[in-house]
């Protein structure tokens, strides 16, 4: 049989720009390779920062080495617990075992996967010292809601690049944002994070950590904090800085292609992307998270509809397995995000990169997956 899809999906990152080749070529003759030698890390942290409507950005080696930092500038350290949601990468609680805390899971709601927070309320203890939202798939949560809990709130940003809740960028809805710059997210440099803050206490924080100790107006050996070297390189940064002028039309574009998908997909019973949540003014995309209903597709489990889709030319991916089911968390049982890893699937970013045509393709072969299926029901 004849996939539905004969045609490859679009390449990310794409491909590199005549002022990326100039910037990364102007470093590698320049010599001044480190951030401590060169401008564009300092320079791009700051043109960052602005585009997030925040006064200060440290740049680092990647997003989980930024939520790390964001949490150490914040004091939260041993024996403090950190509130963050069941639906969501490793890292976000990885960071917080790297801060030198316990990890608190908390439940997501049906309706977004986005932190609960009245779940997060729930967990929110003595010991307490900062809860970590995610604004999953690229629209932001529910800060307000999250900064009632009387702690800081650490955006987990990674996903968001350019969102925006209730007109307010993303990064500066919570005490610091952290944004990822790996591979595949909407801005790369294969890897690289950065944090951003309003507060000037915490960026000096902030700053010194990620700079081995050092204070901004101290000497070269004279380090008055415990820090690490956290600092991204000049390459990184030259190749970071010139996209910031390209995400605005990427958005657009992903944007646009997600409507189209949810217009084809409304041919399809049992397939259908979650909605945003509410007061979301701009969704970046970075994923479409689309519910996928196993009786609709005569009993089929999740993976067996994802190696059908492939096998049309359609790789959606599995997305998250719940972090209440890691023994090295703490928290309970997280219903809502456990039940998500069979009824939830991914379009990832590349895919809403191609066109209204490739939309088409992806409803399409959803529906000669789906006309198999009930040919031939689930049986264990």
């Amino acid at each position: 049989m004849t996939p539905v899809r004969m045609q490859g999906w679009p390449q990310w990152p794409p491909p590199a720009t005549e002022e990326q080749r100039e910037r990364l070529l102007a470093v590698l003759d320049g010599g001044a390779w480190g951030a401590t030698a060169g401008t564009e890390t300092e320079s791009f942290a700051a043109a960052f920062a602005r585009s997030v409507g925040a006064a200060y950005g440290v740049c680092t080696v990647n997003g989980t080495v930024a939520l790390f930092l964001a949490l150490r500038a914040l004091g939260v350290g041993p024996g403090d617990e950190v509130v963050v949601p069941a639906y969501t990468f490793v890292a976000s609680a990885t960071a917080v075992v790297l801060a030198g805390a316990r990890p608190v899971v908390a439940d997501v709601l049906p309706g977004t996967l986005h932190l609960d927070p009245e779940a997060a309320r729930r967990l929110t203890g003595p010991r307490t010292r900062a809860v970590m939202p995610v604004h999953l798939a690229g629209a932001p949560a529910d800060t307000e809601a999250l900064r009632s809990l009387g702690v800081p709130v650490v955006e987990d940003a990674a996903q968001a690049h350019g969102a925006s809740r209730h007109g307010r960028p993303a990064g500066s809805l919570g005490h610091a944002g952290c944004f990822s710059f790996q591979s595949g997210k909407a801005m790369t440099a294969g890897e690289g994070g950065i944090v951003v803050t309003d507060d000037l206490e915490t960026y000096e924080r902030l700053w010194s950590l990620h700079n081995v100790g050092r204070r901004r107006d101290g000497g070269w050996y004279e380090h008055p904090e415990l820090g690490w070297n956290l600092r991204m390189t000049e390459f990184q940064a030259a190749l970071l800085h010139p996209q910031l002028a390209l995400l605005d039309g990427q958005l657009e574009h992903r944007a646009a292609r997600a409507a189209t998908l949810g217009r084809q997909l409304a041919r399809v019973e049992g397939l259908e992307p979650l909605g945003n949540p509410a007061g979301t003014t701009r969704h970046t995309w970075h994923l479409a998270v689309l519910r996928y209903d196993p009786v609709a597709f005569a009993g089929h489990p999740k993976r067996a509809f994802l190696d059908a889709m492939a096998a049309e030319g359609v790789p959606l991916d599995a997305g998250y397995r719940s972090l209440s089911r890691e023994p090295w968390t703490a928290g309970g049982p997280c219903p809502v995000a456990e039940a998500a890893e069979d009824t939830v699937v991914w379009v990832r970013q590349p895919m809403l990169m191609a066109d209204d045509a490739a939309m088409a393709d992806i409803a399409g072969a959803a529906l000669v997956v789906q006309r198999d299926f009930r040919r031939r029901p689930f049986s264990r």
